[in-house]
């Protein structure tokens, strides 16, 4: 109990910071925290990374200035300064096979497993034409003649068609290769119509356009042949296959010069034009290709000799050769080299120098965390399902790829001056990387978990140590030294190790003053403790399932967590209770983080929602859902105008508040409409009702038409007012009244307006002309109903002012025992009586010119006239209350008067019907 209350009075003591603990920029957001801080409401997306490669072909247009490739059932077209998507070409929800783009950059051809070939003119994003491609099985290959006339189309069924692109029709049917036609090729020279094709059986045939036939075998691979390429002068094949070797063959001889060993897997051969220079090069007419394959390594080879002059691997680490390369391209409008990975990364190098020029995420997998780094946030840092750190530039979505670990990185966190980024990684290690200008280098290492480390994070007001969490459910603070070596690689040591948890650690944060560390868990709880000796201060135990993250606030003595449960809650770090408790989402919350000076929280879940909410009201203020899966990814940047989310969707998006924004053009937008509404009652004072409405309907407010209408209504001539404003109405206009008047019609109160109008536009437009606007059938499967059902009121209205016409006669022949000067009066005191109830009783069903769609208008005083006349005569006839003969004979014509007045309404009704 005794150690207890120490460490209770330990925690208040640290966590209670006095201002002359707390920094500077501490003491400014506290400040600003309580001082009418501007809460947030509105984001939106300033920047979006969205994978744009998924494997398969990818080609380049001539001007090297946009890449076509292939996302699914989608075909993308990238924009290469920007990396952005201009057009997307949908292929009805088919995979795409292949694809080609013609040397004119005009057209582009796609197949896709449906065996449908599409012609389209992609500036235009139109599909010109579309064609079954005669083969029986996928179209694997696909390439244009130099003349951008002839396409040609290799498939699994073996064969090899030809099409005229121009003419729209297919010209040649090639049969004799084995297996799945892989490889096709032109020659470059097009006066030469000759096909050169490679197949699974190893052999590369050469075809004769004009007799349609195999006019020579090249055989000398042993394995499948994965690229071929000619020579600048057009007499030289040189072919690449999996066989680790490079052939060059004779085109006129049909020999085999020679045979160059690469000792690895060739997928794509480039011939390099003689008038380019690059490093290696020797003072030769030699031709020199480039090959790339299996071991990610570029090699430049001079073909004469066999000799390799220069090589280059894109990466500096021990795991380049897991990242193999699938194609390779030579971009003569920029004099550059672009190789495709097989992680879908596309690596674009300047080929004077072989410097990365650029780098393109084609895929980034899962997002699983992000951050923004470098001075004014200008870069985020990316960690993916990948053990490559990558690195994006904010405006451009150029990236870098930083390698060191050698499996996933699972999380990340950024330094208080955003030089440093800390990553850790299923490989048990966390490593810290330091920003150089432009580049980045990892300079120090720690090792020491013996499990996959999740949950890093780095000390708040200094440089001054790292926390990690592992799945061995051991935390560890490392310290960090003053100053990096850039040339070496630091090992850091633990000063303290803790067996924290029973299950795996998420997530891990230091409170903004350095003394505390929280770490969060499976096992349900969140734990806190001090820095300097790694004591336990106390537990937060309250959510039903593992908690995902956990986060200090910059302001109060608190901690925020989210769980599987779909709850977030904010836990005081005094005496650890839950002071808030939030609910709205609907499954897993995977990350929560402050914003607004701590008086907000971002969360997102695994329904790819992000919801932002306001810790005071407990009200979530806004959801976005950009996103289409979980959102592991979720981060502020240093002033919190700007967050980043990532999630499994592999989708990047950077978001701006737009809350003062959004503010001032609602208060400008109700400031128009103010200024609108003012000339709108300047134009009913001035009887304009044609202005009015027209202001209304341009407007686009559909109960500022209804008051519009009704106020002409109230005028003396309203109906032939209105009559004479929607006859001035254009058909836009009358389209657009259509859908007003079906709003109105749903609410009784405006049902006599909205049945005016409907009467006056079925009256006046010929019934072609109404079927043929676009929201006629939706406006009448609105009105109907409800119009019916106004109908039925009226009538039960009309009925039960029967009963009460029927209890004031039954009255007022009780007092008929009056004299005759007195029955004089009494029989003026009811004629009022029952005047008044006919002029209520019309107010309450909203007058007599309520119509019906039918253009009848319902009449709700037709009885009154058979009523008074009753009511007359018996004012007129002796009373004598002595009289029983005198009280029958009343009684009975009343009920004659009753039983006429119900025959005439019941015929009057359905004579309406019928003509309905």
């Amino acid at each position: 109990m005794k150690s207890h209350d120490l460490r209770r009075r330990i925690l208040v003591k640290t966590a209670t910071c006095s201002q002359a603990q707390l920094p500077t920029d501490y003491l400014t957001m506290a400040a600003a925290a309580t001082s009418g801080q501007l809460l947030k409401k509105y984001y939106e997306v300033t920047s979006h990374l969205e994978p744009i490669f998924t494997g398969g072909t990818l080609k380049f247009s001539s001007s090297a200035k946009h890449i076509f490739c292939t996302y699914g059932t989608k075909v993308q077209v990238v924009d290469v300064n920007t990396g952005t998507v201009t057009a997307s070409f949908d292929e009805d929800e088919d995979i795409v096979t292949c694809l080609a783009i013609s040397p004119d950059d005009k057209w582009l051809l796609t197949c896709s497993q449906n065996l449908l070939l599409r012609q389209w003119d992609w500036q235009e994003k139109l599909c010109s034409r579309a064609w079954k491609s005669a083969h029986v099985g996928p179209v694997i290959a696909m390439t244009f003649d130099a003349t951008s006339t002839l396409l040609a189309t290799g498939s699994s069924d073996s064969t090899i068609k030809i099409w005229d692109i121009s003419a729209n029709y297919y010209t040649h049917n090639l049969k004799g290769s084995q297996g799945v036609v892989n490889t096709i090729n032109f020659h470059p020279d097009p006066a030469i119509l000759h096909l050169f094709s490679a197949a699974d059986d190893y052999k590369i045939r050469q075809w004769d356009l004009k007799s349609s036939k195999c006019i020579a075998i090249f055989e000398g691979h042993y394995s499948s042949i994965s690229s071929l390429a000619f020579s600048l002068d057009g007499k030289t094949l040189i072919s690449g296959g999996r066989d680790n070797v490079i052939n060059l063959w004779k085109i006129a001889s049909k020999n085999l010069v020679k045979t160059i060993p690469t000792f690895e897997i060739i997928e794509s051969v480039v011939v390099i034009p003689s008038n380019v220079s690059f490093p290696g090069k020797e003072q030769t007419d030699s031709l020199h290709i480039v090959t790339v394959g299996n071991k990610g390594v570029i090699r430049i080879w001079r073909v004469d000799n066999g000799r390799c002059v220069h090589q280059l691997s894109p990466s500096n680490s021990s795991n380049s050769d897991l990242t193999p390369f699938s194609q390779l391209f030579y971009l003569n409008a920029t004099n550059s080299m672009a190789l495709v990975t097989y992680d879908h990364n596309l690596m674009m190098y300047d080929m004077e120098t072989l410097k990365l020029k650029k780098l393109l995420i084609g895929h980034n997998d899962e997002i699983v965390d992000a951050g923004f780094i470098c001075k004014n946030d200008t870069h985020v840092a990316v960690a993916t399902n990948s053990p490559d750190l990558r690195i994006f530039q904010c405006t451009t979505m150029s990236c870098q790829l930083l390698f060191g670990h050698t499996d996933t990185i699972l999380s990340l966190d950024v330094s208080y001056d955003k030089q440093l980024i800390a990553t850790s990684s299923k490989d048990h290690t966390v490593r810290i990387w330091k920003t150089l200008g432009d580049s980045f280098q990892c300079v120090a290492s720690a090792s020491g978990h013996t499990a996959a480390v999740p949950a890093v994070a780095f000390s708040r007001r200094s440089n001054a140590f790292i926390a990690s969490g592992g799945t061995d459910s051991t935390m560890k603070v490392w310290a960090l030294p003053a100053s990096f070596d850039e040339d070496n690689v630091k090992s850091l040591t633990a000063t303290i190790t803790e067996i924290s948890h029973k299950k795996d650690i998420n997530s891990i944060d230091v409170s903004p003053n350095d003394k505390l560390v929280a770490t969060a868990s499976q096992d349900k709880t969140a734990k806190v403790w001090l820095v300097s000796d790694g004591s336990l201060l106390g537990s937060c135990i309250g959510h039903k399932r593992g908690l995902w993250c956990v986060q200090f606030s910059p302001v109060d003595q608190c901690i925020a967590t989210c769980s599987s449960d779909s709850n977030i809650k904010i836990w005081s770090v005094v005496d650890f209770t839950c002071v808030k408790t939030f609910e709205g989402h609907s499954n897993s919350v995977l990350k929560v983080t402050f914003v607004t000076r701590g008086m907000q929280l971002l969360s997102s879940d695994s329904d790819g929602l992000i919801k932002l909410w306001t810790i005071k009201s407990n009200e979530c203020e806004n959801t976005f859902d950009h996103h289409t899966e979980k959102v592991w990814a979720l981060k502020a940047n240093a002033t919190e105008e700007y967050f980043v989310s990532g999630g499994a969707d592999s989708n990047l998006v950077i978001w701006k508040d737009t809350t003062a924004i959004e503010k001032e053009k609602k208060i400008a937008e109700e400031e128009e409409l103010i200024e609108k509404e003012q000339e709108l009652s300047n134009l009913l004072l001035a009887k304009k009702f044609t202005e009015a409405l027209d202001m209304a309907i341009s407007l686009e407010k559909p109960f500022l038409a209804l008051n519009v209408i009704k106020s002409i209504l109230d005028q003396l001539d309203g109906v032939e007012n209105v009559n004479k404003v929607i006859q001035a109405l254009n058909d836009d206009q009358v389209n657009m009244m259509l859908q007003y008047i079906s709003t109105w019609n749903t609410n009784a109160k405006h049902a006599r307006a909205a049945q005016v109008v409907l009467s006056v536009i079925l009256k006046n437009k010929m019934p072609d002309d109404l079927v043929k606007m676009s929201s006629m059938q939706t406006s009448l499967e609105a009105l109907i109903p409800y119009t019916e059902r106004h109908y039925q009121r009226i009538e039960r209205l009309l009925e039960q002012s029967y009963f009460i016409e029927y209890t004031l006669q039954c009255m007022n022949s009780a007092t008929f025992s009056l004299n005759n000067s007195d029955g004089n009066r009494s029989k003026e005191y009811i004629t009022g009586t029952i005047g008044n109830i006919s002029e209520n009783k019309r107010l309450e069903n909203g007058s007599n010119d309520l119509s019906e769609p039918n253009g009848v208008a319902l009449d709700v005083t037709e009885g009154n006239d058979i009523d008074q006349a009753a009511t007359k005569e018996k004012a007129e006839a002796p009373v004598n209350g002595n009289n029983d003969k005198s009280d029958d004979t009343i009684v009975k014509q009343k009920r004659k008067s009753q039983s006429s007045m119900k025959t005439r309404s019941k015929k009057k009704i359905k004579a309406t019907d019928s003509n309905s």
